[in-house]
């Protein structure tokens, strides 16, 4: 391992049940071979979190780590990460959130806390000058995640970057998530929960005066201009249209999530592409730290019953739940859906599915109108969409088995309800797309260690790693290898503190991580610290109750597309090769899915050999 520079990190450890707060060194050599980020988290959650320690059990950890670029004149450099054991697959969760929380904890000196125990009452962090406050949170209680961040910067009276959980968070429905700077989410695995199975609701941290240390300022300056001018280059409608561009991209391949996946036939999906929203509704930027992409806005509704709402511009994977997945035809309904999910504090995907799968129950007789305290769930209805949300948030009523999630609601349920429902089989539910007409992301779903997508990013293309593209989307051999083969940047991404979106070109990314910390990092040695961030999570998840059988999708995210791009062709048939294969391009047992302990040794893990 290279240390051609000390580059070290300050942490904070916060004890909620016992109010101690402690400051702690991270030393060069542990930061070159995990970086930040993702990858620091998991080192942490592998050391502190054993077999026995549950999601809600106080002694469960949340890692909120940001990396080397954070707070830097890079683009979109105020990304964090939060890593902890997550409630909807009872493994590892990992999730990233943009805005300004990464680069505000830079200027207070730190790179990130870690949290463990659980309040006595209510509580909220507050960080200031590289120090933690414990501040009352009982007058929080209740309010939604954006009138918690109004009322905390209120108080405060300062600029600061607030994270904090709705009442998803509070009432532990399984997909809480946490949500900050008006609308950036930490998305998966329900660590809104965690959160508030400890009785935190918030955590904020003040813009500081301190500068991040850079080695080479002006090489910094050079290689981050052209790492943005390369982004913008790379993917141009981003700006133009936000991330609902994707509906352009995924509609045509048979990607797109239709009524519950029982159709890949949506006529008024162009009313929701981006390019339609932003020539019809009025739209505000607003930026995240040091970005020039125009990528977020606040959006206002001029058209439709719901005309005059304003509120955070939804992302792609919001409107697609909120929109065709609910077979919901205005764009508008989705907006105002989009943003309550965000205010209630729960995972847009897992909802969108939960919703779509009661429609269908209820369609089919499975669940009656009894079954759902009087609410009539109709395909589409944005009204009794809002009203059951509110139900599941608050765990009121039927809304307490929804609040499980769609599988442990439909396993609940049983009969014709199972069949129905889109899940991995270790718990979580897929983001917005259509997985059945794009394999790389079924793949990945079911065999990440995170309760999402670890594989897919724009650092690790096949032309930089010296593979070919794909020629055949439907091939088994062909998408399991290439799953495997670009399995690493991502995860390495997520060590960074930076936004994805900002980070297409992955030299030139290395440029700006080696002129802030002097090191001389290459893609395989960057490859090699995201493949060691998937493998401790994957010795972390065998150690709490992975096997090969779950890493697989339920009957419906599985089944054969019945028409549109898609029609006919199904993934069932070849799973067993597919997972088999791939388990063997990650240099993982072939029977077990277990990384094997050459892999482990090779990455620098031969400790985690014996928990094997």
């Amino acid at each position: 391992m290279k240390t051609v520079n000390p580059y070290s990190m300050k942490i904070l450890r916060v004890d909620l049940g016992k109010g101690r707060i402690e400051a702690e060194e991270i030393g060069h050599e542990t930061v070159r071979k995990y970086v930040g980020g993702t990858g620091l988290g998991a080192k942490y959650l592998y050391e502190e979190v054993p077999p026995g320690v549950e999601w809600s059990d106080p002694e469960n950890r949340m890692m909120w780590f940001t990396g080397p670029l954070a707070g830097t004149r890079v683009a979109g450099s105020g990304t964090f990460s939060v890593i902890s054991k997550g409630p909807m697959t009872n493994m590892a969760g990992a999730s990233q959130a943009n805005g300004f929380f990464g680069a505000f904890l830079r200027f207070s000196g730190l790179h990130g806390i870690i949290i463990q125990g659980k309040a006595k009452k209510w509580t909220r962090l507050h960080i200031h000058d590289g120090t933690v406050e414990l501040l009352d949170a009982e007058h929080l209680i209740g309010k939604d995640t954006r009138e918690t961040e109004d009322i905390i910067r209120q108080e405060l009276g300062k600029r600061c970057s607030v994270y904090s959980i709705g009442p998803g968070g509070e009432k532990a429905v399984r997909f809480a998530v946490i949500v900050g700077d008006h609308g950036h989410v930490v998305a998966h695995n329900g660590l809104g929960a965690v959160m508030g199975s400890k009785k935190l609701k918030a955590v904020s941290v003040e813009r500081g005066k301190m500068q991040v240390p850079v080695a080479d300022s002006t090489r910094l300056t050079t290689a981050a201009k052209e790492l943005f001018e390369m982004a913008v280059k790379a993917d141009p409608n981003l700006g133009k249209y936000g991330t609902a561009f994707a509906f352009e991209v995924f509609t045509p391949i048979g990607a797109l999530p239709i009524r519950n996946y029982t159709t890949n036939i949506f006529p008024e999906w162009e009313k929701f592409k981006g390019e339609y929203l932003r020539s019809h509704f009025k739209v505000k930027p607003t930026p995240c730290w040091a970005c020039r992409m125009s990528h977020c806005n606040t959006m206002e509704v001029t058209e439709g019953p719901y005309k005059g709402f304003i509120g955070e511009e939804p992302e792609y994977e919001a409107l697609a739940a909120m929109g065709p997945v609910i077979n919901q035809t205005d764009p508008g309904a989705a907006v105002m859906l989009a943003n309550l999910i965000d205010d209630l504090g729960v995972d847009c995907n897992e909802t969108g599915y939960l919703i779509g799968w009661l429609m269908e129950c209820y369609e089919k007789g499975i669940l009656k109108k009894k079954d759902l305290d009087g609410i009539e769930m109709k395909w589409g209805d944005p009204e009794a969409t809002a009203t059951m949300l509110k139900k599941i948030a608050h765990r009121e009523g039927c809304g307490k088995l929804f609040a499980e999630g769609v599988k442990r609601a439909a396993e609940t349920i049983g009969g014709e309800s199972l069949s129905c429902a889109v899940y991995t089989l270790k718990g979580a539910s897929p983001r917005g797309h259509d997985h059945r007409g794009y394999w790389m992301e079924l793949i990945d779903t079911c065999l990440s260690n995170t309760g999402t997508i670890e594989t897919a990013g724009p650092l690790a293309k096949p032309g930089v790693l010296g593979l070919s593209p794909v020629q055949d989307r439907f091939d088994p051999l062909e998408m399991s290898t290439q799953n495997a083969k670009l399995n690493g940047g991502r995860q390495f991404e997520d060590c960074l503190g930076v936004c994805r979106f900002c980070t297409s070109d992955f030299n030139l990314t290395l440029e700006c991580l080696n002129a802030i910390t002097g090191w001389d990092f290459t893609i395989p040695e960057a490859m090699d610290v995201g493949r060691r961030t998937i493998n401790q999570l994957r010795v972390f998840n065998f150690r709490h109750g992975l096997t090969k059988e779950i890493e697989a999708p339920s009957v419906r995210y599985g089944s054969t597309p019945v028409d549109g791009p898609a029609k006919g062709i199904g993934i069932m048939p070849h799973w067993e090769s597919i997972r088999r294969n791939y388990y063997e391009q990650m240099g993982w047992d072939p029977e077990t899915g277990k990384p094997l302990s050459a892999t482990l040794e090779k990455l620098g893990l031969e400790h985690l050999v014996k928990d094997l």
